[in-house]
């Protein structure tokens, strides 16, 4: 189970976690003179004996568990704007934003979109095979009350606790049980760029509607949004 704690961060740090909320006021210690707190949480990033799909390491193990990251995809089909909500899977966040640092995102494709049923547009593999991974995978993040309306930002997986690098995009509303990690958002003129994209269609490999986007999603690069 995960510990979350109260941790003293330098500037660098605090800048990472306050990312998007910036203003013109210079920050100023509390009345006891000491540094602002923030949040933190201990994550566990296991190996997973598999070779990654491109090298990668796993990140540290201490994340920011309060605030929102904003994150930039920049793609074929324009740039899809991300909100991570590292309050709710502090963990998932850290993950994600470890891979972007790193450049995992880059020239990669969205490999998978269904059309019928769920409406989701699955990424985050650079194999595009679906099977890919990171080399490591960490717990979900779950209430049990999860829902997945248009514009939610979600890990994949392939069963209990196999969470690694690979998210899904919901572009109209579905219905999923919760078993799924919520870590962010995405802003609505994603939400319509995934929806054109699904009007185009699937090569329907797997059957009703579920398969590689006709149109292609190819992910140029993933950053923190001002870094």
């Amino acid at each position: 189970m995960s510990t979350r704690s109260l941790v003293l961060l330098g500037a660098p740090a605090l800048a990472l976690a306050l990312l998007g909320c910036a203003s013109d006021e210079p920050q100023t210690a509390d009345d006891s003179g000491s540094e602002p707190t923030v949040e933190t949480v201990d994550c566990t990033y296991n190996e997973t004996g598999m070779e990654p799909s491109k090298e990668v390491d796993a990140p540290d193990s201490e994340a920011v568990a309060e605030g929102e990251i904003p994150v930039t995809l920049e793609t074929s089909i324009g740039p899809l704007e991300l909100t991570l909500d590292a309050e709710a899977a502090p963990c998932a966040a850290h993950s994600f934003v470890s891979l972007a640092e790193q450049g995992w995102f880059d020239d990669t494709t969205c490999h998978r979109l269904t059309t019928q049923g769920i409406y989701v547009l699955q990424c985050g593999d650079p194999s595009a095979t679906g099977s890919g991974g990171p080399g490591y995978a960490f717990d979900d993040e779950l209430t049990g009350e999860e829902t997945y309306p248009a514009g939610t930002l979600a890990m994949a997986n392939s069963g209990e606790n196999t969470n690694g690098s690979q998210f899904f995009i919901v572009y109209d509303d579905t219905r999923l049980p919760a078993l799924y990690t919520v870590f962010g958002t995405v802003d609505d003129a994603a939400v319509q760029a995934v929806q054109d994209v699904a009007a185009a269609g699937t090569d329907n490999a797997y059957g009703r509607g579920d398969g590689a986007p006709l149109t292609e999603v190819a992910i140029a690069s993933a950053t923190l949004s001002g870094s």
